[in-house]
């Protein structure tokens, strides 16, 4: 992880802002059982209904005992009976659904050990928020904190990291990526990312970082880059005071192959005489200035059964293993334990792992005395080693082939096997597995494909800054491609897909963020036919708890495109989807959904996501519609089945829908110039509140929240100007136009269109409040039908950095304040402009952009 950080402080906004409309079809969904819109954790939910109760003179107690909702609430109810009680009537459970960072935090100075326990175990996902807000306010010692966190059950390793902030930050490079992590940051902060090849002039949008709640960092990566190249890259992360720190390096990706020590080539021929190739025993390793390099000459690496391996790289580090014909092996064709500078071309694995000697309920057993089904067995075993390459290889015909799930959790040979904690940190993670072809057959299948080991733990997995892309993937009796675990900026994108129970497995996401996209995932089934899910999602709040963004995959099954599994008998997960095609056929309870989401998870969202159910003709969702935005042509049969016509799938999106660094054209050209004002990109603008980070204004938010009830409504309270960082320009025909509810007598309620985080009076339009104060609009503001159409381009022009929505009474004490403002559809566009602002169809801004290319 070589980088170079030069820090300087300026001000710099690069977000383009992305159009965002709701546009519902007759689509079927489920009707949801009362739930509390606003909660994410256990925590938030328990507030919620107990100030529903206690509105309606119900006690605490009965209130708890009575609780029949979610199988995650009940579990803490029954734990911290009374610390919910306490925490509840002292208001520190009120902190966890606030919005503002400006929260009264003495609440939490007299918190006891028990109730800060319970505090950590009722916001699990807020693990750094909640140990920094104890550390800082709480009279609790570092002794008795780190003890309720752990009571809480919290990872040790977090309870330390989170509480001192002890990582430092990293930018990690791949062959055509890079990976991006800054810690003790703010979630109330706002980033831009922006990069560009040292030799050119131009900047190119990258996607902005997102919040991992965790350890309390901002990651991301950086993805469709060249190798061996230098890139500028340009971070700014912006905290809710408007103070801009900026991030300027340059960071080379990797080479497309590694350097060779021209001493260290062998030829098989001249290294080999049968049985195990071992490179322990042949003492073969390179360094980082060049790698040992071994090359097939059409001699078949052929090893028995009394062998662990085919090929044992062991420790051996900096080795290349190059058109290597492997068979055979007890366990595994390739294998290597805490290594590190792996480099596998071009080898062609097949006939490993162990035979059945026994058979009891159609599982395979090595003998008839033991009690461990035959499993594991690898054509790739990387154990513990990170930092390797596996790219065009096959790997196929195991001697054995895995179980369905008829008769239990399959088990049986993978193709690869992955468990990316090496020993040494620098080493960990860092793998890519590119332009490989993994297949079984229908009667011999693998029991995942691609599987990582330790599912259930942050340090499994891929657990890194690793890349998955351009493989072919067929024939499992469960995943075809697992990576649960440790998930920070694991990409798996370009990838073939077919003939699996499910997809690709995110069950859990312990640390995110991670990526999926451009993938094509089709014809799933095991042996018998039956299958889950494209995607296998869960266990968010009982292994917390990371973000996973799926984008512009093509998606065409029977049954769901993405779905829970349980982990430890949690449901619960967090995505953001857009612009994918998800397609599913059969129908009833569980089945057939685009999204199936029991949970209905508030930080979980679809943007413009084709949604077809070929039976019902219709979109099928159980999800939370407050956060769905479907794709115009979800109904449109001719053209889904155009889509499926040809091998290269395009989809048409309005250009408001772009992703950075994501969306590409026919022609492989990223879409979004990066120089293009906002202006020259739409006609209309619309505040979509979810793409946009929210944070106070200046000092103007005395006290109150921002609440975001779906993406087009925000809600504020109290003495309150919230500010959404923005980059758009308004011209002198620019029309603003929104709908606006408010309760109460406030002096100033309006929206402000600033340049930088300074209060400017005739940058403001006040629409209702009784001071004379900003560009006075209120004869535009009808209370009976609360729309609003005002010419602000006529008072206000130019490029704004900050949307500013105010809600100002000084006159009114905090304890008598009932002050709300509810803004609504607010959306900007040019006076001549016919289109109306509700509705998401293409018109001139129609592009198409490339979601997936056959290999």
């Amino acid at each position: 992880m070589n980088y170079y950080f030069q820090m300087h402080l300026k001000s710099r906004c690069i977000f383009i802002a992305f159009f965002t409309i709701f546009l519902f079809s007759c689509a079927s969904h489920t009707t949801k059982k009362a739930t509390y819109s606003e909660a994410s954790q256990p925590g938030s939910v328990i507030q919620l209904y107990l100030a529903d109760n206690d509105n309606n003179g119900i006690p605490i107690q009965e209130s708890l005992k009575a609780y029949k909702g979610s199988s995650n609430v009940k579990k803490r109810i029954k734990a911290y009976n009374t610390e919910i009680e306490s925490l509840y009537l002292s208001g520190v459970l009120q902190l966890g659904i606030s919005k503002s960072n400006q929260a009264n935090y003495s609440v939490l100075e007299n918190l006891s050990v028990n109730e800060a326990a319970a505090l950590f175990s009722l916001f699990p996902i807020d693990t750094a928020k909640w140990m920094n807000l104890v550390s800082t306010h709480s009279n609790l010692d570092k002794n008795e904190t780190y003890e309720a966190a752990i009571t809480a059950g919290l990872d040790p390793t977090v309870v330390f990291v989170a509480a001192a902030s002890g990582f430092a930050n990293s930018v990690t490079p791949l062959i055509n990526s890079i990976g991006l992590v800054f810690y003790g940051q703010d979630e109330y902060s706002t980033t831009q990312v922006q990069f560009k090849p040292e030799s050119e002039t131009d900047w190119t949008q990258g996607l902005e970082l997102t919040w991992e709640p965790i350890y309390g960092a901002f990651a991301g990566s950086i993805v469709y880059l060249e190798p061996d190249t230098i890139y500028d890259i340009d971070v700014a992360i912006t905290d809710s005071s408007g103070n801009v720190e900026e991030y300027s390096f340059q960071q080379q990706t990797q080479p497309n192959s590694p350097p060779i020590d021209p001493n260290k080539i062998y030829y098989l021929s001249d290294i080999y005489s049968g049985g195990q190739l071992d490179l322990e025993v042949l003492n073969i390793q390179g360094s980082k200035d060049g790698y040992a390099k071994i090359i097939g000459d059409g001699q078949v690496i052929q090893a028995d059964s009394e062998v662990l391996s085919a090929v044992n790289i062991g420790s051996q580090s900096y080795v290349m293993l190059e058109n290597l014909t492997i068979r055979g092996g007890q366990r595994y064709g390739i294998f290597a334990k805490k290594t590190h500078h792996i480099w596998i071309k071009g080898c062609d694995i097949a006939e490993y792992g162990r035979v059945a000697k026994d058979m009891r309920n159609n599982i395979a057993y090595s003998s008839t005395t033991n009690n461990s089904p035959i499993n594991y067995d690898s054509g790739i075993y990387l154990e513990r080693s990170g930092v390797a390459v596996v790219e065009e290889c096959e790997v196929h015909s195991p001697n054995l082939g895995a179980n369905s799930w008829v008769y239990g959790h399959p088990k049986g040979p993978n193709a690869m096997q992955v468990w990316a904690y090496h020993p040494d940190e620098q080493y960990r993670g860092q793998m890519i597995v590119r332009n490989n072809r993994f297949y079984g057959t229908q009667e011999h299948r693998f029991n995942d494909v691609i599987e990582g080991r330790k599912n259930f733990e942050r340090t499994g997995g891929f657990v890194r800054d690793s890349a998955i892309y351009g493989n072919y993937l067929a024939y499992a009796n469960d995943d075809l491609i697992e990576i649960d675990g440790g998930q920070q900026n694991v990409l798996v994108y370009d990838n073939e897909m077919t003939q699996g129970y499910a997809g690709i497995s995110i069950a859990p996401n312990m640390l995110g963020p991670s990526y999926i996209f451009h993938n094509h995932i089709y014809d799933l089934g095991d042996e018998t036919g039956k299958e889950w899910t494209a995607i296998k999602a869960g266990g968010l709040i009982a292994k917390p708890a990371g973000r996973t963004y799926i984008y512009e995959n093509f998606i065409d099954v029977e049954r769901n495109a993405i779905a829970a599994s349980g982990v430890n008998g949690d449901t619960t997960f967090w995505v953001t989807t857009q612009n994918n095609v998800f397609l599913t056929q059969k129908t009833g309870y569980s089945v057939g959904y685009c999204i199936f989401d029991k949970e209905k998870y508030i930080g979980s969202s679809s943007t413009n996501d084709i949604c077809y159910n070929k039976n019902t003709v219709d979109a099928r969702y159980e999800f939370n519609w407050d956060n769905i935005i479907e794709h115009p042509s979800s109904d449109d049969l001719s053209y889904i089945e155009s889509l499926k016509s040809n091998g290269d799938i395009l989809l048409k999106i309005n250009s408001n829908f772009l992703i950075p660094n994501i969306s590409k054209s026919a022609d492989d050209v990223n879409l979004l110039s990066p120089n293009a004002p906002i202006s020259d990109i739409e006609e209309f603008w619309h505040l979509d509140a979810y793409q946009f980070n929210n944070s106070a204004f200046s000092n103007q938010l005395k006290y109150g929240d921002t609440t975001i009830e779906n993406e087009s409504t925000v809600v504020l309270t109290g003495n309150n100007w919230t500010k959404f960082e923005v980059d758009f320009e308004v011209s002198s025909d620019t029309v603003l136009e929104l709908e606006l509810h408010v309760e109460g007598r406030p002096e100033i309620v309006g929206v402000g269109f600033e340049t930088d985080n300074s209060v400017s009076r005739d940058r403001v339009a006040r629409f209702s409040g009784k001071q004379d104060w900003g560009v006075n609009a209120t004869e535009y503001y009808d209370k009976t039908n609360q729309t609003i159409s005002f010419p602000i381009g006529e008072y206000i022009q130019g490029q704004i950095k900050y949307l500013v929505l105010t809600l100002d009474n000084d006159d009114i004490q905090k304890s008598k304040n009932k002050d709300k403002a509810t803004f609504k559809n607010l959306t900007l566009r040019k006076e001549n402009d016919n289109s109306t602002s509700l509705s998401n169809d293409f018109g001139n801004d129609e592009v198409e952009i490339r979601i997936y290319q056959q290999n």
